[in-house]
């Protein structure tokens, strides 16, 4: 009976601890609240450094807007143009709104609607993890940047992630974007 019993226990501890190893993202991938984060922290860095600011952005790997298996990117709707890109170079000054994604979505006319919310926005799109062929759900959050000198200004990160849907997501971004009430 004691077995039993311990059988029983550590089946229910690997059953309890299961969504913590089995698909889970792991200790290197990044969340949704650091994404808005991320986000608002460069929209807020744009606005500051201006125009200058953007070559930060730009093919580096190793730049505070790359972090764990995560990116700040900046493009403008209006110019249909990719301003920076940290991983991909070869997108900075090309055109935006005609890319697809694997379900033929058109990725960036989504991202540009969400991030001209007063809030920003999340939008859900298939595209390859790096190093993979096969398309996964990747979500990403789009924030409109003032920067001087040039309107139209978004910046976005993205997760992969197959469990939070955009209505929870969005909530998040508008709980990041109320001021927080000091506790008496």
């Amino acid at each position: 009976m004691r077995k039993a019993m311990f059988g029983f226990a550590s089946l229910a501890l690997m059953l309890g601890a299961a969504p913590a190893w089995v698909g889970a993202a792991g200790p290197d991938a990044a969340t949704a609240d650091e994404v808005i984060a991320k986000v608002h922290e460069a929209a807020k860095y744009l606005h500051d450094k201006g125009l200058a600011g953007f070559s930060d952005f730009n093919n580096n790997k190793d730049a505070r807007w790359v972090w764990k298996d995560s990116y700040v990117f900046v493009y403008s709707c209006r110019d249909n143009a990719m301003i920076a890109h940290p991983l991909r170079p070869d997108l900075v000054g090309k055109p935006i709104l005609q890319l697809q994604d694997d379900k033929g979505n058109l990725l960036f006319q989504k991202l540009c609607e969400a991030g001209n919310k007063p809030n920003g926005g999340w939008v859900e799109y298939w595209w390859p993890k790096p190093g993979e062929a096969k398309a996964s759900r990747k979500i990403s959050y789009a924030h409109g940047a003032e920067v001087s000198f040039k309107s139209d200004v978004q910046v976005g990160a993205g997760i992969y992630d197959e469990t939070m849907s955009l209505e929870e997501l969005n909530k998040l971004a508008q709980q990041a974007a109320t001021p927080k009430k000091d506790v008496p």
